[in-house]
């Protein structure tokens, strides 16, 4: 059964129940890009050290629309939509590079890193002939320049140019768990795109479902890394949109309930040939040895033993999702620290011990939900808010999530 636009209502008024036709609406789709991407949210878009001298710049995303980070010769950064104002090219095509001036390829017309029109290829024509008319006004033509705030070494964009600070707007429970990695300058060690083939909000559902990490993840569990029975908790700021899942390994380990419940990712007869992989080093003195965070509506800071990442999800369709992974350390960290940081990310990225499992995932249900436009997901471990709670036995930032969503989009 499939239902008609004019019958697609989300009824229930609560977190538990989400309807499936959400991740296969084009019209939620075009709904999403105007009040979360292009409305007032703050997306992550850089890190502050991926530009380092004037006229770097970085090509990313707001949504799936491309925009460009740079520094101008102030040493500020800007966010400029990567449109062009001629004929809608895109401005900048390589992932990084440094410019005096941004200029398209289809017809030469050029910007300074304010984003503001400053030539136009035979704008006065040829021999006399054709151009521009008295009327065209370059200062109506420069790129679409986005809010942009820099904190604490990331870079945030919103189309909306009242948007709170950040720190206001992560809430001050999320924004001390950001702090917490992000205490003081990073290096990039590494950066990889992984391609889902699942709606968007599916990973990000999946990324806040610490109920599933120890069940799905066979790395996770057989190792100790992560298990439910760990001490660690969920920690949702009241808007419901940002979140922190954390977790610390103890040893020895007991673990009763899950020797009865026959975990297919519970397997005793693996071994590490390197346990290098198992190797933690306590950097913030705190026993935290996992921790995710997410930022609404799409951001991610990963903390997995001592392996650091964001990971920038990027909507390319109903049934299509890319994760821009950039793998960080510290500035000031020794050697064998970043060795340990480099092992330990062969656990996420598109062939990652952990990360291949969700990747597979959101598939599963994409796949599966066809036709099934009028059913709901159930949502409800843990309750039916999205407080903070001391388990991680819980749904309750996915449900946390939503009740952003629902105020956002108004649904």
């Amino acid at each position: 059964m499939t239902l008609a636009n004019d019958e697609r209502r989300w009824a229930d008024p609560g977190l538990t129940r989400v309807p499936y036709w959400l991740y296969r609406d084009p019209e939620i789709l075009a709904r999403e890009r105007e009040r979360l991407f292009m409305g007032r949210t703050w997306n992550y878009v850089a890190l502050d050290c991926e530009l380092p001298e004037p006229g770097d710049y970085k090509t990313s995303f707001v949504g799936d629309v491309p925009v460009i980070v740079v520094r101008g010769p102030d040493g500020e950064v800007r966010v400029l939509e990567n449109r062009c104002a001629h004929r809608g090219a895109q401005v900048c095509l390589k992932r990084f590079g440094n410019a005096k001036r941004l200029t398209c390829v289809y017809h030469a017309w050029s910007y300074d890193l304010d984003g503001k029109l400053v030539g136009v290829a035979f704008r006065n024509g040829v021999r006399g002939e054709g151009g521009m008319p008295d009327s065209f006004d370059a200062a109506e033509h420069g790129l679409r320049r986005l809010n942009a705030e820099v904190y604490h070494g990331l870079v945030f964009a919103s189309f909306a140019a009242d948007m709170p600070a950040v720190e206001s707007y992560l809430g001050p429970v999320i924004a001390e768990r950001v702090k917490r990695v992000f205490n003081r300058p990073v290096k990039v060690l590494g950066q990889t795109t992984q391609e889902l083939p699942n709606n968007w909000k599916l990973y990000v559902e999946n990324v806040k479902d610490s109920y599933h990490a120890s069940i799905l993840h066979t790395f996770f569990t057989t190792f100790k890394i992560n298990r439910l029975s760990q001490s660690g908790g969920i920690l949702v700021d009241d808007s419901g949109g940002n979140h922190v899942s954390y977790s610390k390994i103890e040893v020895p380990s007991d673990d009763p309930d899950y020797d009865v419940a026959g975990l297919r990712s519970d397997q005793d007869g693996l071994r590490l040939r390197d346990t290098t992989m198992l190797a933690g080093r306590d950097e913030w003195g705190d026993g935290i040895t996992l921790q995710i965070l997410t930022v609404f509506p799409n951001f991610v800071i990963q903390q997995i033993q001592n392996s650091l990442a964001v990971r920038q999800v990027i909507p390319r369709g109903l049934d299509r999702t890319d994760v821009n992974w950039t793998l960080f350390g510290y500035a000031d960290e020794d050697e064998e620290l970043t060795r340990l940081r480099v092992t330990q990310s062969n656990l996420v990225g598109p062939a990652g011990y952990i990360s291949m499992e969700d990747g597979c995932v959101g598939g599963f249900v994409q796949r599966a939900i066809g036709g099934s436009e009028e059913l709901d997901s159930v949502v409800m471990m843990g309750g039916e808010g999205a407080e903070s709670q001391s388990t991680r036995a819980t749904e309750s930032s996915i449900r946390g999530f939503w009740k952003a969503y629902r105020a956002t989009m108004d649904l």
